[in-house]
């Protein structure tokens, strides 16, 4: 499970904390550190790294800064350790002021090699640093340090000032590479208070708070900080795999959130805030309770879009399907409005907030029962539920209520069946926002299982090729990619035959494909194919009958993994083949029989082979009952996959008499 502490700002038990390191002061243990002191496998490892963050008072500007500094030595093992000298700094902005933007300085970085028994250093020129626009709020700052070659060391630092004292700098301990020391030291001014939490499997090696005197001066008066410092050793790297939601949720790192500022004019201000605060806070905001109420823009719109539908379920997916067709995304997340409602009836564009709101508002109209649901998505991580932080949220979808049931929408999905979010929405829970109720939290879940049925119907000629018909019923997430896959080409022609190129002994000669955009039917394709099994002039000829989305490797590879394997849904996969065999030909040898199970139902693989009246017969299963599996079912999964990959290399041994 992953741990979270919240601690207090009071003196710990006090360890040996490592301390800043001079730039380019590079010691003959790290020169000749060997990487199978930590990870044979690491391709760069961090030798040391160190960073703090500070408060600064700007007498001219009367206003109080973050100011971040950072320091890291790396070494580079091979040439794919170099991608550790491409160095992305991200810097956030509200607006184009400069107490609203964050600003990168006194950088300074080298590259240094060990040749001919000296020590040379290559300094980065500035002209190698660049900026790119990631987004309306966020810049990136690049750069890339010069001469790198195995076994360098580069060194870099920088500066970060920020105006957002709100979100003290966040510290993450575990990379992409491992690290020996990675230490951090934060200085809190006794007036403010920071809820303060650490994520992540790892404990921490060395704790200290003491105080430092005259930390700030603000006004003419001197203040005395808390100086915590945060250290761990011997940091393993964090292998990203697949199945999973946001690296953040579980690399080990120290949070910070503030709580309480107390002024010296004796007032406070808090900024943790109750759910209640959030509502009031969300509801009077023009940009999302303000577009909740606007319904008026489909008083004349519904009456037409709901023209013969006599039930409220028949209603709302009509207006879901109408919002969707009508309102195209412009791919940005957001839980405010950018525009309005009626901007985005207008222009027919919008983000997420932007469309959604107008989906409610639709239903809204049509007098059903409708809220908001604010979520955090899966590459975003998850929130914090101890208390309300709505930075954490990034997405509103909507919620809307029938006879008893509830179903939440996101209308930016054209290819979304009603009822079913996006994976990238699927993620642990949300908190419902009501006009006039109190909010509350819903978990995120997928709507109905993802599931695929093959079936395949042939006949094998006496030259060996074999003539069948593949029909696939695909629903849920299944569908949904699928769908977007086909649109992704510039016709059904077009996907089919890149289908058909990507076969391998298959040759695909007609098909047929149906509800394509009928989101809410059954994605069917239907294929009359060609299959080659090889040479049939032998007496003896080997057929692999796992042909149809056969499982080739296993994507679990990890010995050991310390957080969940995240499905989004849980699925099933069915196929069943049936041949007719001409009567010289007969099967000598076939897959055995067999049925593996996760521990505790979670899932299952059949395979069953036979060979009846010449007809061969083959059906596969393969379940998996949980979205979630958790890091001690890590295991089970891995040994799971394996089996079915070893059982799908069997092939079956034809015979064919004179």
């Amino acid at each position: 499970m992953r741990k979270i502490l919240i601690l207090a700002l009071t003196l710990l038990p006090f360890y040996a904390i490592c301390q800043e390191f001079g730039f380019g002061e590079i010691t003959s243990q790290e020169k000749d550190f060997n990487r199978t002191q930590i990870d044979s496998t690491a391709n760069a490892v961090y030798l040391n790294e160190y960073g703090t963050t500070r408060f600064s008072y700007d007498s001219e500007t009367g206003r109080v800064k973050l100011v971040f500094d950072y320091h890291v030595r790396i070494k580079i093992f091979n040439k794919e350790g170099f991608e550790a000298a491409n160095v992305i700094v991200p810097l956030h902005r509200t607006g184009t002021n400069d107490d609203q933007k964050e600003f990168l300085s006194d950088l300074k970085a080298s590259t240094f090699n060990f040749l001919n028994g000296r020590l040379v250093e290559t300094q980065m020129s500035s002209k190698a640093v660049f900026t790119e626009e990631r987004s309306k709020y966020t810049h990136l700052s690049k750069f890339t340090l010069p001469n790198v070659a195995e076994n360098s060391i580069i060194e870099y630092k920088y500066t970060i000032e920020t105006p957002y004292i709100f979100n003290f700098r966040t510290w993450q301990f575990q990379s992409e590479y491992p690290k020996l020391n990675s230490t951090y030291v934060a200085f809190i001014p006794a007036n403010y208070k920071y809820n303060i939490s650490l994520r992540g499997y790892y404990p921490l090696t060395e704790n200290k708070a003491e105080l430092s005197t005259a930390c700030l001066r603000i006004s003419g008066k001197e203040m005395d900080c808390s100086k915590i410092t945060y250290s761990m050793k011997n940091i393993p790297a964090f292998v990203e795999e697949d199945y999973m939601t946001s690296p953040s949720n579980y690399k080990s790192a120290v949070y910070f959130e503030l709580s309480e500022v107390y002024y010296l004019t004796g007032s406070v201000q808090k900024y943790t805030k109750t759910w209640k605060d959030v509502e009031n806070e969300l509801i009077d905001s023009k940009e999302f309770g303000s577009q909740m109420k606007r319904k008026d823009v489909f008083k004349t719109i519904v009456p037409g879009i709901t023209t013969g539908l006599t039930s409220d379920l028949q209603k709302a997916k009509a207006i879901f399907e109408y919002i969707k067709k009508q309102v195209r995304w412009n791919d940005y997340y957001g839980k405010y409005c950018e525009t309005s409602v009626k901007e985005v009836v207008d222009k027919r564009s919008g983000n997420v907030a932007d469309i959604n709101f107008t989906l409610i508002s639709a239903l809204s109209a049509a007098n059903l029962d409708v809220e908001a649901v604010i979520l955090s998505t899966r590459d975003n991580g998850v929130v914090n539920k101890l208390y309300p932080i709505l930075s954490d949220f990034n997405y509103v979808i909507a919620k809307v209520n029938i006879d008893g049931n509830s179903y939440l929408l996101d209308a930016t999905e054209p290819l979304a069946p009603f009822g079913l979010l996006p994976l990238r929405c699927i993620n642990d829970q949300g908190r419902v926002i009501n006009l006039k109720k109190p909010s509350y939290w819903i978990d995120l879940k997928a709507s109905k299982r993802s599931s695929t049925s093959h079936s395949l119907i042939g006949k094998m000629n006496e030259d060996g090729k074999i003539n069948a018909t593949v029909t696939s019923h695909s629903l849920g997430f299944n569908a949904m990619n699928l769908r977007k896959d086909m649109k992704r080409y510039s016709s059904l022609d077009e996907y089919v035959e890149k289908l058909d190129e990507r076969l391998t002994n298959i040759k695909i000669k007609n098909y047929k494909i149906a509800n394509v955009d009928s989101v809410e039917n059954a994605l069917v394709q239907e294929y009359e194919v060609e299959l080659n099994v090889g040479n049939t002039e032998n007496t003896a000829n080997y057929f692999n009958p796992f042909f149809i989305n056969p499982i080739r490797s296993n994507p679990f590879k990890l010995n050991q993994r310390n957080y969940p394997v995240d499905l989004g849904a849980a699925s099933e996969e069915r196929i069943a083949i049936s041949i007719s065999l001409p009567e010289k030909f007969q099967i000598k040898e076939q897959p055995k029989d067999i049925s593996l199970a996760l521990p505790n139902q979670g899932g299952r693989y059949i395979l069953q082979t036979s060979l009846t009246d010449h007809n061969l017969t083959l059906s596969q299963q393969l379940l998996f009952s949980k979205a979630i599996y958790s890091p001690e079912e890590y295991h089970y999964l891995k040994e799971f996959y394996n089996r079915i990959i070893q059982t799908q290399k069997s092939d079956i041994l034809l015979t064919k008499s004179n």
